[in-house]
């Protein structure tokens, strides 16, 4: 018989898979994406020295409904507002595993419009 996977591990899986790729540097570092059923959260990264630049999260924004795509777009902005304070503009996008679909593309799409380039 098969053994069931469950399907965070699969996105790890996938996730594991897509950062064999992608890596953020100083001069363009990764803006990665956690989406849970309450909340989501993001932060931009420089891989090279292991820091975190910039976050953003809906629990820290004190969403009421944190977890829907009107909360993804806040969170996106207010990350780009953010990174642009801090000099950053340029970042590589890593879905986390996620399909780019419905919150992942909505903090991505409004990101974009607040001036981050990637």
């Amino acid at each position: 018989m098969f053994k069931q996977v469950s399907k965070n591990k699969e996105r790890q899986r996938r996730h594991a898979r897509i950062r064999r790729k992608i890596s953020g540097t100083a001069a363009c570092p990764r803006l990665n994406v956690f989406r849970s059923n309450a909340h989501i959260h993001c932060q931009i990264i420089d891989d090279e020295k292991g820091t975190t630049l910039v976050s953003c999260s809906s629990v820290e924004l004190k969403l009421e409904h944190g977890g829907n795509v009107e909360a993804a777009k806040t969170v996106g902005t207010e990350l780009a507002k953010r990174a642009l304070d801090k000099g950053i503009d340029t970042v590589v996008f890593d879905r986390g595993g996620y399909l780019y679909h419905g919150r992942i593309k909505a903090l991505a799409e409004a990101a974009r419009e607040a001036g981050l380039n990637f």
